[in-house]
């Protein structure tokens, strides 16, 4: 299959992961924010600037644990996906600085996000994490409803060894602009062709150091 876009660190891949995923190989860790299963619309109370509701997102991809890391897996998830995942050997908790919208009357405004964490067989840390990460939410983003920011994927990244990372779930390209930053290399699958296109931009931008 020809990617979407190739340099000597990203190869963005334009499909369905389920497609795509099983014709790669193993990959060092697997780093991805899948649908939650929760029908989710970001801005659904804006009448302007919505994002259009998430592909997929009528339950959780369980599926995409076939493709594990064989050092490590970091998998972004809710609190009550839990009971239907694997269970992680540690739960990362991000903490993004706000509270999100949910039930107003009846729900604790949740200010963090989870990321279930699986060692491979041939895991090792850098060295040993906390399991809490305390980095602001990207505000505003205007490329894609649930983008995260970079310093939190480094973070992921930093603790482990390990250098090839896939992510099916794309989105804007996070993963693969902080592996590149980071000298690894990173495999990205994404459905929607914006976000490819958004990605493929952010990868062929050159960082230069201060």
């Amino acid at each position: 299959m020809k990617p979407y876009y190739q340099d000597n660190a990203v190869t963005i891949y334009l499909g369905d992961c389920r497609d795509i995923a099983p014709t790669l190989g193993k990959f060092d860790m697997l780093l991805t924010d899948p649908p939650y299963g929760m029908n989710y619309q970001s801005s659904h109370r804006q009448k302007h600037d919505r994002f259009d509701k998430i592909a997929g997102d009528d339950k959780f991809p369980l599926w995409l644990f076939d493709y594990s890391g064989t050092h490590a897996s970091f998998v972004f998830c809710r609190w009550d996906n839990l009971t239907e995942l694997p269970k992680p050997k540690s739960f990362i908790v991000w903490d993004k600085g706000q509270h999100s919208m949910g039930d107003l009357k009846h729900e604790y405004g949740r200010q963090w996000e989870g990321i279930a964490f699986y060692a491979g067989a041939l895991h090792g840390f850098t060295r040993r994490p906390t399991d809490i990460i305390r980095i602001p939410c990207v505000k505003p983003s205007f490329s894609h409803p649930n983008e995260k920011p970079a310093g939190l994927i480094t973070n992921l990244l930093g603790h482990t060894k390990g250098e090839t990372i896939l992510d099916p779930f794309a989105g804007s390209g996070t993963t693969g602009r902080a592996a590149k930053d980071m000298g690894k290399t990173a495999t990205l699958i994404e459905l929607d062709e914006k976000y490819c296109e958004i990605a493929a931009r952010r990868m062929s931008q050159e960082v230069f150091p201060l």
